[in-house]
């Protein structure tokens, strides 16, 4: 992983360097830290095993990537954006009003939310219905809403250790943040008579939920640094530092490739690209590289990037998907749902 950094982070230099007329000879990809150590690895293989020079990757979070590729076609604006959540209606209405109207959705696989800690420290389950008490902005006491109280995971619930509530997470750009907010906040807060039966998702700003930017390597670092802390991050990262980091178990479920891929575990998600169809002339690796992505080599059931840590779709799904993006199909609203 480290050469594939370096590979790409030099690939950047390049292009601050060299301007925009260097980059339309190269693919530019944008969008989710979780996304970017599976692109990173196909981008790498893409260049040592193509004519074409090797892709440059920014991580920019889920949100800021859209709205990057979604800012206009031609010199500037970047060729494909990852996302580890779908699009939104009202981001492909923005990209359509920038003149951005043939986009391909490709979903590669699935990934869970890991939240985790030291392996040093005693393993902590939890609930999504903890988590959101230790988290969210205003919390139900006594029938009211008030600011989060919570010190320390036992005011939250006295079977949970003493130890002070501190959580390393993604900031709002972020699709992990997104699916966090769906998959815990708003799904535990529909619980709760206090918000009407409504998602809440405002998470503290008092300290205990930390905001560490885009690059998920930064919060594992944090963990090893701030042993009482926990981080908010994709499965794939917890994989990646099994020797140094423990996940735990959400409503009773382990975060396991299997209980990922089922849906079992709770905190599981989609992952994806969108192509910008409209530069495929300007930027012929565009597809090649799209299609390198999408085969059985890559996200299969024993492609390279299961080995990282991509929980593969059955295969029927991933026929299905890869002959969306072969066909160069166009995305619609309707495909997304409200």
């Amino acid at each position: 992983m480290n050469r594939i950094l370096k590979t790409t982070a030099i690939a950047a230099a390049v292009i601050g360097v060299a301007g925009v007329a260097q980059a339309r000879d190269q693919v530019r990809i944008v969008g989710s830290s979780t996304v970017y150590p599976f692109a990173s690895y196909v981008a790498e293989e893409f260049g040592a095993t193509t004519e074409f020079s090797t892709p440059v990757i920014e991580s920019t979070g889920s949100g800021g990537g859209i709205k990057l590729f979604c800012a206009g076609v031609g010199e500037g604006t970047p060729d494909i954006t990852n996302a580890s959540r779908r699009m939104k209606p009202s981001e492909l209405e923005t990209c359509e009003a920038n003149g951005v109207t043939d986009i391909t959705e490709a979903f590669i696989g699935y990934d869970g939310i890991a939240f985790a800690q030291s392996a040093d420290n005693e393993p902590m389950d939890v609930t999504r219905e903890q988590l959101f008490l230790a988290l969210a902005a205003k919390v139900p006491v006594d029938g009211e809403l008030v600011d989060n109280p919570y010190q320390n995971w036992s005011d939250v619930d006295a079977s949970l250790p003493d130890r002070k509530i501190a959580v390393y997470g993604p900031p709002t750009t972020s699709g992990t943040r997104d699916a966090f907010g769906e998959l815990v906040m708003e799904a535990a807060s529909e619980e709760f008579d206090a918000y009407g039966g409504e998602g809440y998702t405002d998470v503290r700003a008092d300290g205990a939920f930390i905001d560490a930017g885009e690059n998920d390597n930064l919060i594992v670092q944090r963990l090893a640094e701030n042993k009482d802390a926990f981080g908010i991050f994709g499965y794939s990262f917890l994989e990646e530092n099994a020797d140094s980091l423990i996940g735990s178990n959400v409503d009773g479920v382990a975060p396991t490739p299997e209980a990922i891929g089922s849906g079992e575990y709770p905190v599981s998600r989609s992952l994806f690209f969108y192509v910008k169809n409209q530069h495929a002339e300007d930027v012929p690796a565009m597809n090649e590289y799209a299609t390198l992505f999408m085969s059985e080599q890559m996200i299969g059931d024993i492609g390279y990037l299961k080995g990282i840590g991509l929980i593969p779709a059955p295969e029927d799904i991933r026929a299905e998907a890869r002959a969306a993006v072969e066909g160069h199909e166009k995305l619609a609203a309707a495909d997304l749902g409200e």
